[in-house]
């Protein structure tokens, strides 16, 4: 095939779809080597973007997406009478963040750098399918682990885990705490310690979720 009937092959395969496609599936489809499809999909991504289309190609670690384009969202919103999402409050900004940065981990993980119980905090991220169960860890008990998902790097906008912001050294042994941006920092620069789950919002560390 010509190099415009791959461009169209792999647009109608991602619209196909409606959810992510690995570029492996993309490759085995159209008989591609790795190199080109990368290739394919890099232009189509760059086209969306450069030509202001309705549509964008989102790249999600080894996996693809067709999305509508940000700028649009409230007239799709409109369109299909779709209400946005309610923020996320700070307790699940606080455990997202711990779990971003130090998956797999438990919740009682989690709990220990809060100080304070995250079991409900933890149901409503898995709810909101922002992180997921993958595995037990092979201690007494055997508790959960929890890592963040596709849906994570969707609603933070990024390509891959590696996108993250840089976290700060926390050092010692104080409890994770946040300023007044919603911003990780050192516990001896005096911020005011992370409290019990309250409705408050605040920034993902460095991020926005849209």
């Amino acid at each position: 095939m010509e190099m415009k009937e791959i461009e169209a092959a792999v647009e109608a395969i991602l619209f196909a779809s409606g959810e992510p496609v690995r570029t492996e599936r993309i490759c085995a489809a159209l008989e591609l080597d790795s190199a080109t499809a990368e290739q394919v999909l890099q232009t189509l991504m760059d086209y969306y973007a450069y030509e202001r289309r309705g549509i964008r190609l989102l790249r999600m670690e080894d996996s693809w997406q067709l999305c509508s384009a940000s700028d649009h969202a409230e007239a799709v919103r409109k369109a299909f009478e779709i209400r946005k999402p309610a923020k996320l409050s700070q307790p699940a900004l606080e455990v997202l963040t711990i779990i971003a940065y130090y998956q797999p981990t438990t919740r009682a993980y989690v709990d220990q750098i809060r100080g304070v119980d995250s079991a409900y905090t933890i149901g409503l991220l898995l709810e909101r399918k922002l992180i997921e169960e993958c595995g037990r860890l092979q201690v007494p008990g055997r508790p959960h682990l929890y890592r963040t998902t596709k849906q994570f790097l969707r609603a933070f906008h990024l390509s891959s885990l590696e996108d993250l912001p840089e976290m700060p050294d926390l050092g010692g042994e104080g409890q994770m705490r946040l300023n007044e941006s919603g911003e990780i920092v050192d516990p001896a620069e005096g911020a005011e310690i992370v409290g019990a789950d309250t409705p408050e919002t605040a920034a993902f560390p460095g991020l926005e979720e849209t």
